[in-house]
């Protein structure tokens, strides 16, 4: 299976294996990979979700069209039919949208090699970054004629300055790990032997807080981004007072009264 999935303690490693393609994807493989999201989201035991690729040479190299058929139907016939429903039929582009998961809980991309297009795509929708040394970045599509199709120029032009994120869209040009560091795109540089340890560490971090606020906050981050000061601020309060009254808000305050490590259970 090209989606490898394990969970250590309240972390869920998801890896994308397909290295003979450079981690490229197919339908099958995409929509095993929507579904192993949607169930973290739903299993109250993971609280973070690390995402990297196997081997050295790739992270994701996009989709893998070997399989793919033509569409069936004119694009608008397809675009409003489900996603699945429209890749059965040959239109795939869609799958790699997460957006439709509403996954609130942290997502961490360990990337190590390359992260070309739709790969680049899946590692935009992720909230941290971290690389190896011989990482790169890049989003080729213009070269072919076409763009990219899941919102890697939006994705894009919100995590780095615009200036940089239009130079990488508009040449295809792809940067290497020490250029997306300079620029923001990655948190984070290191040896590939420290790739995954890192990437664990700062899950098992994330995942020590309240799981209900972590989710809060990535919401709000998401979700309000547009609003006016008045606006998200008032989404904030409503975050802030649902939080209040719960079990794990009441046990952050006894642990630290009590000056001890909290143990949060997500209610």
């Amino acid at each position: 299976m090209a989606i490898q999935f394990k969970i250590i303690d309240h972390v869920a490693v998801i890896t994308l294996d397909a290295q003979p393609s450079n981690n490229t994807l197919t339908v099958s493989d995409l929509m095993h990979l929507r579904k192993t999201l949607a169930a973290c989201q739903d299993d109250e035991q993971v609280r973070v979700i690390v995402l990297t690729g196997a081997g050295e040479r790739a992270f994701c190299c996009g989709a893998n069209h070997k399989d793919a058929l033509l569409p069936a139907a004119g694009h608008v016939a397809g675009s409003m039919k489900s996603r699945e429903t429209e890749a059965e039929e040959g239109g795939y582009t869609r799958l790699f949208d997460l957006s439709d998961l509403e996954i609130w809980k942290p997502v961490i991309a360990a990337v190590n090699g390359a992260c070309l297009g739709a790969g680049l795509e899946l590692a935009l929708q992720c909230d941290l970054r971290i690389a190896t040394a011989n990482a790169t970045f890049g989003l080729p599509e213009v070269r072919d004629a076409t763009i990219p199709a899941a919102g890697g120029v939006q994705y894009l032009v919100r995590a780095v300055p615009a200036a940089h994120a239009m130079k990488m869209a508009l040449t295809g040009e792809p940067i290497n790990a020490e250029e997306a560091l300079r620029i923001g795109l990655i948190i984070d540089l290191l040896p590939p032997d420290r790739l995954m340890p890192v990437a664990l560490d700062l899950a098992e971090r994330i995942a020590a807080n309240g799981p209900l606020a972590v989710q809060s906050i990535k919401r709000l981050a998401l979700q309000t981004a547009h609003m006016t000061p008045r606006d998200f601020v008032t989404q904030a309060h409503l975050h802030w007072g649902l939080l209040r009254d719960s079990k794990d808000h009441a046990e952050g305050r006894v642990a630290l009264n009590e000056k001890r490590s909290p143990k949060y259970t997500g209610a």
